[in-house]
């Protein structure tokens, strides 16, 4: 048996990267200043949540898996860095490493380039109509939820618990071999189920 715990989470304005500052800027426009910190008052109080329930985790992880995180050889120091810019993600992702589990590259980067370049037409004013983009994310979605679960078979070996830290609108879960036993770690109320 071989065991995944699912972690459901919101990417920080640190996880934006180059995005940051046109992501606020849009989101302010959109909904202005008070919605804006209210937004990122709740994506604390959830990285908070996240790390108070992973210290009171009584199972050994083997395996880490991180949303945006590429297959690419060099995924400690891309968690390094973000972990030095301040990304709470990537904290807890270098202090599950030191406690001896391994961080896998999770996601093919042909693909994320490809989300990174749609986000960026869409922030900086290249508008398409609202159909046309939402179904080009939710195809890019399904293929990037494709490789994932593809990397996690190939990477999560018998007797072996791992971790994957992902967008709330993946559906990684659900494209899994049955041999892998998937565990919601919060809901989207942020309670805790079964770990």
């Amino acid at each position: 048996m071989r065991r995944l715990i699912y972690v459901p989470i919101i990417h920080t304005q640190i996880d934006m990267g180059s995005l940051s500052a046109q992501l606020e800027q849009e989101y302010i426009k959109k909904f202005g200043q008070a919605k804006w910190q209210e937004h990122k008052q709740a994506v604390e109080r959830i990285w908070m949540e996240i790390e108070k329930r992973l210290t009171q985790l009584q199972t050994p992880v083997q395996k880490v898996y991180q949303d945006g995180l590429p297959v690419c050889g060099k995924e400690m120091e891309l968690a390094r860095d973000l972990a030095k810019k301040g990304s709470r993600n990537h904290q807890i992702l270098l202090r599950l490493a030191q406690q001896g589990a391994e961080l896998v590259g999770t996601e093919d980067p042909k693909l994320l380039k490809e989300e990174l370049a749609t986000i960026s037409k869409e922030v900086g004013g290249e508008r398409v109509s609202l159909e046309e983009y939402k179904k080009g994310v939710m195809e890019r979605l399904e293929k990037r939820d494709d490789f994932i679960a593809r990397r996690i078979d190939e990477t999560l070996k018998t007797g072996e618990t791992g971790i994957l830290f992902i967008g709330m609108l993946h559906k990684v879960n659900t494209r899994l071999p049955k041999d892998i036993q998937v565990e919601l770690f919060l809901d989207h109320l942020g309670q805790k189920e079964k770990v």
